[in-house]
C-alpha cells in the first residue's frame, strides 16, 4: 500500500468510526483519545520530522519529554490529541540496558527461615 493510499485509509478510517460513534451512543469512548504518529531514522531525522510537523500543528516540542529521551510535539482537537514521537538513541539504548535482565530473574518467593 502507498503512503498515499495509507493516508486515505486512515482518514476514512476515522471518518468511519466518527460515523459509529454518533450512529451508537451507547458505545463507549475512551476517555482520552490520542493518535499517535512514531517518526523513524536517525536521531536527526526524527528531530527534523517532529519539528516539520510541529510547524504544520503551530506547536511547540515538549520540554519535559526530551529528559526522557523523546521528542515529542502534540496538540488538542477537542478531547483528542495527536502527537507524533522520535525514541531517540540514548532512550532506546537505555530501554534495551533496562530489558537485558528480562527472563533471567525468578519472580518465585524466597522461603523463609521462620517456622510457622
Amino acid at each position: 500500500m502507498s503512503t498515499t493510499d495509507h493516508r486515505a485509509a486512515v482518514i476514512n478510517g476515522l471518518v468511519d468510526l466518527a460515523a459509529f460513534l454518533e450512529a451508537n451512543p451507547g458505545a463507549p469512548v475512551p476517555a482520552f483519545p490520542k493518535l499517535l504518529h512514531f517518526a523513524a531514522g536517525t536521531d536527526p531525522d526524527m528531530c527534523a520530522e517532529i519539528d516539520a510537523i510541529a510547524e504544520l500543528l503551530g506547536t511547540a516540542i515538549d520540554p519535559g519529554d526530551i529528559g526522557y529521551g523523546h521528542y515529542r510535539t502534540s496538540r488538542a482537537f477537542g478531547p483528542v490529541e495527536y502527537s507524533a514521537v522520535g525514541i531517540l538513541a540514548r532512550a532506546k539504548a537505555r530501554h534495551d540496558a533496562d530489558s537485558s535482565y528480562a527472563g533471567c530473574v525468578d519472580p518465585a518467593p524466597v522461603p523463609s527461615s521462620r517456622t510457622a
